[in-house]
């Protein structure tokens, strides 16, 4: 979810009104996912590298997840969506971390959607977890270096339980991956719009859906 800054910039205004408009498109977002169909939608929040912006503004980000927990829970639970959260959250301030635990709590039992916030979030550091999870229990005896296969690594991330993505949508037109889902996308289609998030509305995501309906995949098959 890339742009706030740059859109706020253009309009402006403060690079917060960015993030308070970009909070909009993830409205946007889920509910076109909810009428699409989509079973599974992985946002990327809040990065590792993000702590490193200006305390300010970290601090008015934190804000704004509190906000958006507080003010979004019951429309969450009223829309049947599973909350789930990636990343170190042990990084985020503990109100936050309190109210994040309570939502995802109360949704466990919702089936419509699986919304997945990655925060604090880092896939370098979720393959590093998952390497340091599978090393300890080769050393405490509970699995043979020779059996540590795909799967394994995968049952040791983040989103374990969880499928691959089928689709990566990238904002901004920024041709990277910026740290994300680095082992989830190895055969994921993405899809790269020149709008900032601010601007990404609805019809976005479909035609973004419809882009991805048409291309075949192969797998590196035939």
């Amino acid at each position: 979810m890339d742009g706030n800054g740059r859109w706020a910039k253009q309009q402006g205004l403060p690079r917060l009104e960015g993030h308070r408009r970009g909070s909009k498109s993830v409205r946007a977002c889920t509910s076109g996912c909810l009428e699409a169909g989509v079973e599974h939608l992985t946002l990327y929040a809040f990065s590792k590298e993000n702590w490193q912006r200006p305390p300010t503004e970290v601090k008015s980000l934190m804000n704004l997840l509190d906000r958006f927990l507080a003010e979004q829970t019951a429309e969450i639970m009223e829309r049947n969506i599973r909350l789930r959260a990636i990343g170190h959250l042990h990084d985020l301030p503990k109100k936050s971390q309190e109210r994040l635990d309570r939502a995802i709590e109360q949704s466990a039992g919702n089936t419509a959607l699986t919304l997945t916030l990655a925060l604090s979030y880092g896939g370098r550091s979720e393959i590093t977890d998952a390497t340091r999870a599978i090393a300890r229990e080769v050393h405490n005896g509970q699995l043979a270096p020779e059996d540590i296969e795909e799967k394994t690594v995968a049952a040791h991330l983040y989103t374990a339980g969880q499928p691959d993505p089928d689709l990566l949508i990238r904002t901004s037109g920024e041709m990277r991956i910026s740290n994300f889902l680095l082992w989830q996308l190895s055969y994921t289609e993405i899809f790269v719009t020149e709008k900032l998030w601010p601007e990404f509305t609805k019809e976005d995501l479909f035609q973004a859906v419809r882009d991805y309906a048409g291309r075949s995949r192969r797998y590196g098959g035939i």
